[in-house]
């Protein structure tokens, strides 16, 4: 069995998206969704209930009047944050272990991944974009692959580097000449499998390669700065370190300046803690109100 049929069939071990994800992603399908309905379905996850009335009540929206229902929540928040919420939820419990094969110590994914999210949603926002609703999942879990192959598989990426280093090429092609496939390719099997929608599969697989990507590029295109700005500012980076290239063509795509980049920087850097200390549960105790 070659090294990438190895990967792909053990790809099969991680676990489903919990039910209560699925779900909720079924009634969001209705632009009619009811809201009692949606709520029914969260209270019964405590966690998911918790992030939502932490972010709900949070300095992140700046809110002046508290919300102690599960509903209240939804109707603040809106069905997009909601998904998404209930998507990070999921993912954190091994987004914030230490992944081992690209040496990164606990909280670095998930902090890495969090700071690309907001990134690719404020860098809209300052290029006065109008960004698609999946623009943060996409961001959240653009390198989901990382934990298969670094947590999962653990691949030993001592090689990779080396070839990455001695070859010039790009971390992501190393990987792809050592074990047959790339950790973007990876995550992409993983979120089809999950069932999650085609354009956040694609993000996920095209995010380093933006360039060879054929379909609507601008999600993409947020992405792949946001994922270049963050590893820049070393949010969250491993041993895979600075080994990408950013595109010089999605700059032009999108009209980056130097200004833009750095009020993006700063806008990640100043709500990254906020959103990194919903999923923290030494920073929740207590917050729960009801449901």
């Amino acid at each position: 069995m070659s090294r990438r049929d190895e990967i792909l069939s053990k790809i099969g071990s991680i676990p489903a998206m919990p039910t209560v994800v699925v779900e909720i992603r079924k009634l969001l399908r209705n632009p009619d969704v009811n809201f009692t309905e949606l709520a029914q379905i969260i209270k019964y996850d405590p966690g998911l209930t918790t992030n939502i009335l932490h972010l709900a009540n949070s300095a992140y929206f700046g809110f002046s009047k508290s919300v102690n229902s599960v509903q209240q929540g939804i109707v603040r928040l809106g069905t997009k944050r909601i998904f998404e919420l209930a998507v990070a939820a999921a993912i954190a419990p091994m987004a914030q272990k230490a992944v081992k094969g690209y040496d990164l110590s606990p909280g670095k994914f998930w902090e890495h991944s969090v700071a690309v999210a907001i990134g690719a949603e404020q860098l809209a926002l300052d290029l006065n974009i109008k960004a698609p609703d999946y623009t943060f999942t996409a961001g959240l879990l653009h390198d989901i692959g990382k934990i298969v192959l670094g947590t999962f598989i653990e691949v030993d990426a001592a090689p990779i580097m080396t070839l990455a280093n001695q070859e010039n090429v790009s971390f992501d092609e190393a990987e792809k000449q050592i074990l047959g496939i790339d950790h973007a390719e990876v995550g992409a099997i993983l979120l089809e499998r999950w069932n999650l929608p085609e354009c956040i599969v694609d993000v996920d697989r095209w995010h380093h390669q933006p360039d060879l990507y054929q379909g609507d590029r601008l999600v993409l295109d947020l992405v792949h700065v946001a994922d270049i700005l963050s590893m820049m500012s070393g949010l969250g980076i491993g041993n895979d370190g600075l080994n990408y290239h950013p595109s010089s063509e999605v700059a032009a795509r999108l009209n980056l300046t130097t200004k833009v980049t750095e009020s993006v920087l700063c806008k990640i850097m100043g709500k990254l803690n906020e959103l990194i200390s919903l999923f923290n549960p030494e920073t929740k105790k207590g917050n729960n109100n009801g449901s």
